[in-house]
């Protein structure tokens, strides 16, 4: 069997079993490039219907792990849906993987949606990252954020800050 003939099968058993740990492998045999078609619809619904509450270590594991498969299959005939589960606050640090899907991004508001993320305390690392893998340079509302994040307790989030700026000069 090839693998591309696993997706369909894997597809089918994502809802059907209960067990987070499976679950979570399966995700992780869809996040591959070319299962895009058929995966990422699944997948937006299995990051937005995991149980919020009471909130799990495993529950948390599996939802950024589907963030994760949602950033590799990024496709911009989603974006409404991509952008909205990024900015919902409730799925915490799940969405930050999902932010950095933004830099794979040709949505004209895409840059624009990054510089809204960098005021959000759990993603606005992985958004200075989306800009910075950007190809364009960032709006210039971004900089008072930027600036902002350039003295971030995060050292990674500093450098990141420091690469956009740069591009800015």
């Amino acid at each position: 069997m090839l693998y591309e003939e696993a997706i369909p099968v894997l597809l089918a058993w994502l809802p059907r079993t209960t067990d987070l740990g499976q679950r979570e492998e399966i995700v992780r045999c869809l996040t591959v490039r070319w299962a895009r078609s058929d995966a990422l619809g699944p997948l937006l619904r299995e990051f937005e219907t995991l149980p919020l509450a009471p909130a799990t270590a495993r529950t948390e594991n599996l939802r950024w792990a589907v963030g994760n498969a949602l950033e590799v299959l990024w496709d911009d005939a989603r974006y409404s849906d991509l952008v909205r589960l990024a900015n919902d606050e409730r799925f915490g640090a799940a969405r930050e993987m999902l932010v950095l899907g933004f830099a794979r991004s040709k949505h004209p508001s895409a840059a624009d949606d990054l510089v809204t993320l960098l005021d959000d305390p759990v993603v606005d690392g992985h958004a200075v990252a989306a800009l910075r893998k950007r190809r364009a340079a960032p709006p210039p509302e971004a900089l008072p954020a930027l600036e902002r994040l350039r003295g971030d307790r995060r050292a990674w989030v500093r450098k990141e800050a420091a690469r956009v700026l740069g591009r800015l000069t």
